[in-house]
């Protein structure tokens, strides 16, 4: 079965805009455990507009499932993730100017810091990937630099309408079918994602993961969270079947 990664991050949002402690990030973290998640994913953003050290602290004590961080490759994070050691790491671009993270890493035009942030996580017995757009060159990169996986960047596609739907997914096929010219480079994709898009993607071959955030949680409000992440996995599990 593809695996589902739930991005807490927009509960993090909810609680600081009041700066108190709900919605509880941490029970929220534990529900989507519950409810067949096979991994928590938090962004530690530079500017810690969400995601606290605290709540990476605590998860890392209580999770019973993978951590992944997402975070920018500077040395501040880097140590934080050498001391807490998530199960994997997924670079990814920042911008403190942005809403969300708005494009893939571009791994090709810095390798030699992305090798050496690669190599300490390894020494850690951290897992690394690469959030990039779908582009061989950057697959390509990902696997010199001795990367675990690569995820896919699928805002793109969660964008489009009309024909460029079928262009973006034709995109994401052709880089789902390079990834196989890389042994030991796993495929992830993530960014956009939702319980209404989420079929073409997971028919991508060689597809092992996604990370979903922002439909999970804006689902939760109306049918509640553990709900909202049954119903991606029951997308997750049809495509399993047929497969």
């Amino acid at each position: 079965m593809i695996e589902l990664g739930v991005n807490i991050d927009h509960v993090a949002t909810l609680r600081e805009a009041r700066k108190g402690a709900a919605p509880d990030v941490i029970l929220a973290a534990k529900l989507c455990e519950l409810a067949g998640a096979h991994q928590i994913t938090v962004h530690l953003r530079q500017d810690r507009r969400h995601i606290q050290d605290r709540d990476i602290e605590q998860l890392r004590q209580v999770l019973q499932v993978r951590m992944n961080l997402e975070m920018a490759a500077v040395d501040e994070i880097v140590a934080i993730a050498h001391r807490l050691k998530p199960h994997t790491v997924c670079l990814v671009p920042e911008n403190r100017q942005e809403i969300t993270t708005e494009g893939g890493l571009d791994v090709e035009a810095q390798q030699d810091r992305l090798a050496e942030v690669v190599a300490g996580m390894h020494a850690h017995g951290i897992k690394s990937s690469m959030f990039i757009d779908p582009e061989p060159k950057q697959i390509e990169a990902s696997a010199a630099i001795g990367a675990d996986s690569v995820e896919l960047h699928t805002g793109a596609y969660a964008n489009a309408r009309g024909a460029d739907v079928q262009h973006e997914l034709q995109r994401l096929a052709k880089c789902a079918e390079y990834v196989r010219r890389f042994p030991g480079l796993a495929l992830h994709a993530g960014h956009g994602l939702t319980v209404r898009n989420l079929r073409p993607v997971a028919e991508l071959p060689g597809l092992r993961e996604v990370n979903i955030g922002h439909d999970i949680i804006a689902r939760a409000v109306f049918i509640g969270l553990e709900a909202a992440v049954q119903e991606i996995l029951d997308v997750l599990e049809m495509y399993a079947e047929e497969d």
